[in-house]
């Protein structure tokens, strides 16, 4: 039986898109939140230090910083491009060191521009994050890679699958390099449960939101709290559980619907839900 209680819960940014940061950080004050995930255009809005300041104020964890990535944007002879790409993920990592989050989540990016090469995609992913690697460890910053579902594949991650994620990050120390587990990404790959059992030490972010239907026409917002869709959390959880991993769980909902909400609504719909769904009946496994 894997039961995950309240004091792990993490409110991702991105489910209340429309507050800004101190808004943010001011509701999970009010809801009883510990930690929070955090989204760089959201920082930037207010400036790295006053973003310091005000989690550090509200006593705040930040259990992770999104993103970095997209690795794939420029072509390999755009030797500019390239260097700005690694120029932001750099910053990206200082910005992950400055607010102190567990982890710097990497959405690795789809196909170069023009080419349908896969291999060419992911030989890119994996250079460019071996490049992030000695900066990472010099600030003491762990990378996340985050698989995305296959669909996403053309053009946000050539990373579709978890088993391709922890492939990639053993090429890595496990002191920089590790992998996200997101429940919408990869709850339906009947290799799930091993994959996250070769995880065991890597796994630094655990983000949860349920696959609801009928998808949108952007699939990307077909997301929904716990509860309301087809994920069934107990064994993913278990899995997690299992494998070593007992850091924060951040619920990450992208939902056009979950966005129009009243905040407060929002971050108490999420509180009752995670306590019933991973606290409860719901979160447990045999």
């Amino acid at each position: 039986m894997t039961r995950i209680g309240l004091e792990r819960l993490s409110l991702n940014q991105a489910t209340v898109k429309h507050a800004g940061l101190r808004e943010a950080v001011a509701l999970c004050a009010r809801h009883d939140i510990p930690a929070i995930g955090l989204w760089r255009d959201r920082v930037a809005e207010i400036g790295l230090a006053e973003a310091v300041a005000a989690i550090r104020a509200a006593g705040l964890h930040v259990s992770s910083l999104c993103r970095g990535g997209f690795f794939t944007q420029a072509d390999p002879d755009d030797a500019d491009g390239r260097a700005a790409a690694r120029a932001d993920n750099m910053a990206a990592v200082f910005e992950a060191a400055e607010l102190g989050a567990d982890t710097l989540v990497l959405v690795c990016g789809g196909l170069v521009p023009g080419s349908k090469d896969l291999g060419l995609a992911r030989r890119m992913v994996a250079d460019a994050i071996g490049e992030l690697v000695p900066e990472a460890q010099r600030l003491g910053v762990r990378l996340g890679i985050e698989a995305l579902h296959p669909m996403f594949c053309a053009d946000r991650s050539v990373i579709a699958s978890l088993g391709e994620a922890v492939d990639l990050a053993l090429s890595f120390p496990p002191d920089a390099v590790g992998v996200v587990v997101d429940s919408y990404h990869v709850w339906w790959d009947a290799r799930l449960t091993g994959e996250i059992a070769r995880a065991a030490g890597r796994i630094v972010s655990y983000q949860v939101c349920d696959w609801v239907l009928p998808l949108p026409a952007d699939a990307l917002l077909g997301r929904g709290h716990v509860g309301d869709g087809m994920i069934d959390f107990g064994p993913i959880s278990a899995a997690v559980a299992a494998a070593g991993y007992d850091g924060y769980v951040e619920v990450e909902i992208f939902n056009a619907d979950v966005w129009a909400a009243q905040p407060d609504r929002t971050a108490a719909t999420v509180r009752e839900r995670f306590a019933a769904v991973l606290g409860g009946n719901g979160g447990q496994a045999d």
